[in-house]
């Protein structure tokens, strides 16, 4: 089985926000709520950078460890997904997740942000697919079309990658010797600890 993954090239993104709109559109994700961003660092300076982030579907989630209702789960797929109708808002899973994915419809105290949403790979959630009840809680479930994710089909640079983990690793490593970089470049190694045989 695939174990889906996003991977962003920061060469390669121009900082044009349209995987962030793409994702808003197709999920109908409330105001306030960003289950995709774009990141820049050196803003305006010699090597500025930008990177597109969400949820990165983690093999061994820190979100899922650290939630007390234990509303996290793992699709065959690899995606990391959670259940609206099991989350309690407690907030734990905010500050577990380096990548800051999981969002809150309002700040407050523990329980009264409401139900927590972040990034689901486009896969919807545990409620039957492509229902009207699933898109309303978790947005458009594309996987269960034999689609990726929006927010990766739009890219008009292809910085951001999303599908195969195997296939995106290849896609980067071709991309890294092609740019002289070596074996010293940041890889997938690194973000996910594991070995990928490309």
């Amino acid at each position: 089985m695939a174990r889906m993954k996003f991977l962003c090239d920061a060469e390669r993104c121009i900082e044009c926000n349209a995987c962030v709109t793409a994702c808003k559109n197709e999920n109908d994700v409330p105001w306030g709520i960003n289950r995709r961003r774009v990141v820049t660092i050196n803003d305006g300076k010699p090597g500025e950078r930008s990177v597109s982030m969400a949820c990165m579907h983690c093999t061994d989630a820190p979100c899922a460890a650290v939630c007390p209702v234990d509303c996290f789960y793992t699709t065959e797929d690899a995606v990391v997904l959670h259940s609206k109708d099991l989350c309690i808002g407690c907030g734990y899973c905010f500050y577990a997740c380096p990548f800051g994915a999981p969002q809150y419809p309002r700040t407050g105290n523990f329980g009264s942000r409401g139900k927590m949403d972040k990034c689901t790979f486009c896969s919807g959630g545990p409620d039957t697919d492509s229902t009207e009840v699933e898109y309303d809680k978790y947005g458009a479930n594309r996987l269960a079309e034999g689609k990726l994710p929006l927010c990766a089909e739009m890219c008009s640079t292809k910085s951001l990658l999303a599908g195969d983990g195997e296939i995106i690793a290849a896609i980067y490593k071709e991309r890294v010797t092609q740019r002289g970089y070596g074996s010293g470049a940041w890889g997938w190694q690194t973000a996910y600890r594991e070995t990928v045989g490309v």
